[in-house]
Parts: structure tokens; C-alpha cells; sequence
């Protein structure tokens, strides 16, 4: 490891992604990194267009020789997803992102990293700083609020876009070309709240938590089927309730809806002889979900800790009809994977993830997001879900669809991304479809004719605290890329 958590080696990626990490960039904002680029940009003679939504065109004329070619879009998204463990202090709004180096893996400390897709970003940056790169005219489009709407994308003016061919940068599996991406909308059951005021019944506060899952992705790393903590949470409630009475004063879960959420916990109030009774169905269940998720889990568990922090500071517990239809959506919300594409091998079609649960002033709120390559799929998950939410009694709302990325058969672009891995690499290049959601979909409705592809470098545990980037990949991409864009002549 690196006494000193510094990046000191020779590759220019990833020195600009150290500078670009001491940028608070969390989804919505994106201000201060979006200016960052443009005067980085036209420091090196570039020309760059900013919307309002802080999203950044910037172009690079073409080299010497490349001025008849075709024009090219490399594009990705300026913003991260900002989770962290419960016991790190860090403020996403002002504190910089600090490097964790081991060996080949840049890891942050105790937060995400922000590679997605900050080494797009990067990247970018480094194209810019290449003087005598061999490339025809560029168009770098970097996008905002990508992790939590795709919101500048989708505000995007497109018109100023003159290349049809589009290079998108936000993959994270070396030697693997995307073509094709899942659609999403974002799903919400709400609970009205109503209370128990303190006094009207017995018990005293504690915590149960469910923690120690792996978390991720909410549409890469759903094939895993890992533990949902909000699920499990649901599941652990709804079989104590059979067991013992309890109050329930509180629940939480997640912090973004495309990441799996890890820890849960829920507040509530029991008495002593309650209290007896679920310490024994806890212990009996940590020995079921660890049987359970012996693969993908190992460190799940459920605990039980006097008093709490996410329960009514007035002493109030939910009133019981609240109660009933939390329970009833934690337990019944669709989540995980729901259906496989039948047509390619080990693909995930159609899925759900219960991402983020909290409570307001107003409402118990829980968000989910439902994805699939087929557009009836997703609505038919939506229509079950507005079902769920008509049998409980709660109320239910969509918003943020984006449209899937559909497969290019007569692609142009693909058959030289092709030729150029085999040529560096010596073996074919893997063509896939990817489950989880890209801005090409959004970009490809803009732009019908656009011919796009996604590629990038090795990134794990994306959308959690474990986030970690591959050094060594990040510099053969890079080379690769340099190939592509050389290739690329016309």
C-alpha cells in the first residue's frame, strides 16, 4: 500500500483523476467540475459550449491528416454516486475524495470512489492534453446528473452535435464492448404517517440493523443476487411480528436508488418479554441469511442494540395501520432479478431494486427502480407495483424513465473497434449487452442515427465504499483508445 495514499506513477489518467477527485462532484453538483473542464479545456485551444445544466461540450480539432473524417463523440457524465460507510465522516459537498492505493487497486477511504465515471472524465482530459494525438475532430460531451436522472442528458440540446459516431466511456469490464442497455423508471410507494403519541404504549427503544452485505450496482451486479438490505429488513420485521409485539417507530435504508443498499435498520420499542423473544428469532435468523447468502453475503447480519437514532424524537410510534403497510411494502415490493433475456446468455432482462427507504415530516417513502431491455416488461413491474400499493392502501408515482439503448446491427463503428483490439490485444474483442442503464439510449433518441458503443476500464464494487480501479487496466485502455481514434481516419 502507499504510505502516502499518492498516485506517483507515469500514467496521465489517472494523475488527472487524482486532481479531478479533490472536486466535490456528487449527482446535482456539478457546478464547480463542470467549470474545472471547460477552463482546463480552453486553457489547450479548445472551443467549449456550457448549458445551464452544467453539461460541457467541448471540441478538439481534428490532427494532421484526420480533417476528413468523420466527426467523433466520446462522451460520460461529470457526476458520482456519494455512499459511504455509516462510520465515515466525510461531506460530499466540500471534502475531496482521498486515495486508498493497494498494489494495482486505487480504493477511496471509506466513501466511493467516483471512477464512475470520473475516469471518463479523466480521460477526457487527457485527450485534450495530447497535442500530437492522432484523432479526427473530437466532440467530448460530458453530461450531469447521470447517476440519479440522467437529467443532462436529458436537457441536453443535442443540435450542436455534429458526429454520429459516439464513443461512450462508461463501462467498467476490460476487453468487453457494449452495444446495447437496459431502460429504467424510478418507482415510489409512500405511506401517509400517523402516530402513536408517547405514553399510549409500553416498551423501551432499540435498533434492530440488518448490515455486512456487499451492496453494488443496482443493474450490473443484480445478477449476483446479493442481499437487498431494505428487503431483508422487510423479511426480518414481517417474521418478528409473528413472534413478539412490537412498536415500529422508524425505518431507513440506502442512500441511492441504483445502488444496492447494504445497511437498513429500523426503530423500534419492546418489552422485556418481547425483547427476550426476538434476540432468540434473531439469532435463529442470522443463521438462516448466513446459510442463505453464504456465496454472495458472508458478512450479513442482523443485530439487536438498545435505544436508536432513527426513531421519533418525540417518543411517538407509527400508528398501526402505518405499521401494517410498512411491513406489507418491505416485505412485497418486487426487487431483484425478475426475468433473464432468453436470447443472450447470462443476461439479465428485467429487474428491481427497493433502493432507498426513509421517512419525512409527511410520509414513509420508499424508491425503487425497475429496468428492462423490453419496454413492457418495465411496465408491467409498474403496473404491479401501482397494484401492490391500491391492495396496502398507500399512494404510488413514477418518474425519470429512460429509454433502453437498442442493438446497431449495420454499426460502423464496431467493425473498427474490433480490428483494433484483435490487432493490439491478439483475440476478439467480447460483444455484449449490458442490463444496467446508459446515456446512449437517451443520445440515440436525440440523435436517431447516432452509432454508439461503450468500453472502459476495470472498475469494481462500483455504487459502494469497496469501489476500486484498476491501474494497469486504465492504461491499456488507454492505448487502446489511442488505437481506436488513429483508426478512425475515414
Amino acid at each position: 500500500m502507499s504510505p502516502d495514499n499518492v498516485y506517483t506513477g507515469d500514467s496521465r489518467v489517472i494523475r488527472f483523476f487524482e486532481e479531478l477527485s479533490r472536486i466535490p462532484r456528487g449527482s446535482g453538483n456539478e457546478k464547480a467540475v463542470s467549470d474545472f473542464v471547460a477552463d482546463f479545456a480552453r486553457a489547450r485551444n479548445c472551443t467549449v459550449l456550457q448549458d445551464d445544466r452544467h453539461n460541457l461540450i467541448i471540441r478538439k480539432p481534428a490532427a494532421p491528416g484526420y480533417e476528413r473524417a468523420p466527426i467523433v463523440i466520446f462522451q460520460g457524465h461529470l457526476d458520482m454516486v456519494t455512499e459511504k460507510n455509516k462510520s465515515t465522516v466525510h461531506d460530499f459537498t466540500k471534502d475531496p475524495i482521498r486515495f486508498k492505493i493497494d498494489g494495482d487497486m486505487i480504493y477511496a477511504q471509506g466513501t466511493t470512489l467516483g471512477a464512475d465515471n470520473g475516469i471518463a472524465v479523466a480521460t477526457a482530459m487527457t485527450i485534450i492534453d495530447s497535442p500530437d494525438m492522432a484523432h479526427p475532430e473530437l466532440e467530448i460531451l460530458l453530461t450531469t446528473e447521470e447517476e440519479t436522472s440522467m437529467g443532462g442528458a436529458f436537457k441536453l440540446d443535442a443540435s450542436p452535435l455534429k458526429g454520429r459516431m459516439m464513443i461512450n466511456f462508461d463501462s467498467d469490464r476490460e476487453g468487453i464492448l457494449f452495444v446495447s442497455s437496459a431502460g429504467g423508471i424510478n418507482a415510489y410507494h409512500t405511506v401517509p404517517l400517523a402516530w402513536k403519541e408517547a405514553g399510549s404504549f409500553a416498551g423501551e427503544p432499540h435498533t434492530i440493523a440488518v448490515q455486512g452485505l456487499m451492496g453494488g450496482h443496482s443493474g450490473d451486479d443484480i445478477i449476483h443476487e446479493r442481499g437487498n438490505a431494505n428487503k431483508l429488513l422487510g423479511r426480518v420485521l414481517d417474521d418478528l411480528r409473528r413472534h413478539a409485539a412490537f412498536e415500529l417507530a422508524g425505518v431507513g435504508g440506502g442512500m441511492k436508488v441504483n445502488a444496492i443498499p447494504r445497511e437498513a435498520e429500523a426503530a423500534v420499542y419492546l418489552d422485556a418479554a418481547a425483547k427476550e423473544a426476538v434476540e432468540a428469532r434473531i439469532a435463529e435468523l442470522n443463521a438462516i441469511l448466513r446459510d442463505e447468502f453464504q456465496a454472495s453475503d458472508k458478512g450479513v447480519s442482523i443485530t439487536l442494540q438498545a435505544g436508536f437514532d432513527a426513531g421519533d424524537s418525540a417518543g411517538r410510534a407509527f400508528a398501526d395501520d402505518v405499521k401494517t403497510a410498512v411491513i406489507r411494502l418491505l416485505a412485497l415490493i418486487p426487487n431483484g432479478v425478475l426475468s433473464m433475456d432468453k436470447a443472450i446468455g447470462n443476461l439479465v432482462r428485467t429487474s428491481s431494486n427497493l433502493g432507498v427507504v426513509s421517512v419525512n415530516e409527511t410520509h414513509v417513502v420508499m424508491q425503487s427502480l425497475a429496468r428492462s431491455s423490453v419496454r413492457s416488461q418495465t411496465d408491467d413491474v409498474v403496473r404491479t407495483m401501482a397494484t401492490l400499493a391500491e391492495a396496502v392502501g398507500c399512494e404510488f408515482r413514477t418518474d425519470h424513465y429512460f429509454p433502453g439503448w437498442p442493438y446497431r446491427a449495420d454499426s460502423k463503428l464496431r467493425p473498427v473497434i474490433e480490428a483494433a483490439y484483435d490487432k493490439r490485444f491478439g483475440k476478439p474483442i467480447e460483444i455484449k449487452a449490458i442490463h444496467a442503464g446508459l446515456e446512449c439510449g437517451v443520445l440515440i433518441e436525440k440523435m436517431p442515427d447516432l452509432d454508439a458503443v461503450s468500453f472502459g476500464p476495470n472498475m469494481y464494487e462500483i455504487h459502494t465504499p469497496d469501489e476500486h480501479l484498476s491501474i494497469s487496466s486504465v492504461e491499456r485502455t488507454w492505448a487502446f483508445l489511442e488505437d481506436v481514434l488513429a483508426a478512425l481516419k475515414g
